[in-house]
């Protein structure tokens, strides 16, 4: 699951000329309406196939779980923190993540769900183009 946060380089903060090149180019949102526009072309963007969410406006997941700029988690069954990436995207570990993985799955009833940090809302992002 994608839990979309504050959007990390706004053209009205930090833009990127890698997101000038790549089109997606977008202001600091104002309201709700607004992030769950952005995030959702952005989700169509990326071509993410799994299922996005939107944190509220006031940030509360990405501060709880500190996702900016982006972080990878892996949630063991009953919601405890297995393994919480460094931020991303440079901080990002295939490996490391692939070890915990197996460490949670190793265990006798364990679903896991992995969980990319961009940083749990309630809003549900079209993951459709």
């Amino acid at each position: 699951m994608v839990v979309y946060i504050t959007e990390a380089h706004p053209s009205d903060v930090w833009q990127m000329q890698s997101n000038v090149k790549d089109k997606v180019v977008f202001a600091s949102p104002k309201n709700e309406e607004e992030r769950a526009s952005v995030a959702g072309a952005c989700v169509r963007k990326l071509g993410i196939k799994y299922p996005a969410v939107l944190d509220e406006f006031g940030n509360s997941t990405e501060q709880a779980y500190t996702g900016w700029p982006d972080r990878i988690y892996l949630l063991e069954p009953g919601g405890r923190v297995a393994y919480k990436s460094k931020p991303g995207p440079f901080g990002f570990s295939a490996d490391q993540l692939g070890k915990e993985l197996a460490k949670v799955t190793a265990k006798p009833t364990a679903q896991t769900h992995a969980l990319q940090m961009n940083p749990v809302g309630s809003n549900s992002i079209g993951n459709q183009p």
